[in-house]
C-alpha cells in the first residue's frame, strides 16, 4: 500500500532533521542535488542508459516528437532527451532553483549540439505543481511521451496519474522510476543542509508497485512489458558509492513502461 511517512524529530545520530513542504525543500537541495552521493540517483542514472533508449523505441506517433521530463529536477535526464532529432522537450518542475540549474545546463548541451548539427530542437521550462491544482501548462499538453524519474514518491498515487493523463495524448507512453516501498520501509528522500548539517526531509509516500499498477490502470494506463526491480548487493553497491552499503540486501527502485490507453 501507499504509506506517507511519518516524520521524526531526530535521526539516529541525534542530529535534528526539517520536515519541509516539497518545494522548498528541492529549492536548499538543489545546491548540492547533483553532488551529494545519493544513491536512488546513481542507480537510476544507470538504469535509464537502457530503460530510455527502450522508451523511445516504443513511442508510437510520429516524429518530431514531444517529450516531457515530469519534475525534472536540475536536468539529469533532459540531457538526455536533447538527443532525440527534432524532438521538443518540456521540462517540468515544482522548485524555482532546480529548474535555473537545469535552464543553464540545457542551454549549455544545446549549444554544443547546434555546433555539431544542424538539426531542429527545442527545450521549454516550467514551473509546475501537482499538488496545487495549477493547470499543466499549456505547451505541455498533447505531448507524444513523458519520463518521470524519482518523483512519484512525493506525490499521491490519484494526483499524480491524473497530472499524466493530462499531459499525454492518448496512445503516448510513459516511464516512471521511483523509490520502492521496501526502502522506503526504512528511509525517504532527504539530504544534509551544508549550511546547517540538519538533515532535511520533503513529504514523502512509500508507494508499493502493485498499488502504483492498479491506480495506474484505473486512471487508463496499461503497462507495458513487466515491471523492474533493483536491489543492492556486495558488487552494485561497489558502483553506487560508498552509502550503499547500508542498503546491501533491500530492494530500492523500480520502474514501469505505461502507455495512455485511446
Amino acid at each position: 500500500m501507499s504509506t506517507p511517512i511519518p516524520p521524526v524529530e531526530a535521526t539516529s545520530t541525534g542530529k535534528s532533521t526539517r520536515y519541509l513542504d516539497t518545494t522548498t525543500a528541492y529549492d536548499l537541495w538543489s545546491e548540492v542535488y547533483d553532488t551529494d552521493g545519493n544513491i536512488l540517483q546513481v542507480l537510476d542514472t544507470i538504469e535509464m542508459r537502457s530503460l530510455l533508449p527502450r522508451f523511445l523505441s516504443q513511442i508510437s506517433s510520429p516524429q518530431p516528437w514531444k517529450l516531457v521530463d515530469l519534475g525534472c529536477g536540475t536536468g539529469r535526464n533532459s540531457l538526455q532527451l536533447l538527443d532525440v532529432p527534432g524532438a521538443t522537450i518540456i521540462g517540468l518542475d515544482t522548485s524555482p532553483k532546480m529548474l535555473d540549474i537545469a535552464r543553464s545546463r540545457l542551454n549549455d548541451r544545446m549549444a554544443a549540439l547546434q555546433e555539431a548539427s544542424d538539426r531542429a530542437r527545442d527545450f521549454e521550462l516550467f514551473l509546475y505543481d501537482m499538488l496545487s491544482n495549477s493547470p499543466v501548462p499549456a505547451n505541455a499538453l498533447n505531448a507524444d511521451a513523458l519520463i518521470s524519474t524519482l518523483v512519484l514518491e512525493h506525490i499521491p498515487l490519484l494526483e499524480f496519474f491524473q497530472a499524466i493523463s493530462r499531459i499525454l495524448k492518448p496512445g503516448a507512453l510513459a516511464l516512471i522510476t521511483n523509490m520502492h516501498s521496501d526502502m522506503g520501509a526504512i528511509s525517504q528522500a532527504g539530504f544534509v543542509d551544508p549550511q546547517t548539517g540538519e538533515k532535511v526531509r520533503p513529504q514523502s509516500f512509500a508507494h508499493h508497485i502493485d498499488d502504483v499498477i492498479a491506480e495506474a490502470q484505473r486512471q487508463g494506463f496499461e503497462v507495458v512489458g513487466e515491471a523492474l526491480e533493483r536491489g543492492v548487493d556486495e558488487e552494485t553497491s561497489k558502483t553506487l558509492g560508498v552509502r550503499a552499503k547500508k542498503w546491501i540486501g533491500v530492494t530500492v527502485w523500480f520502474g514501469i513502461y505505461l502507455r495512455k490507453q485511446i
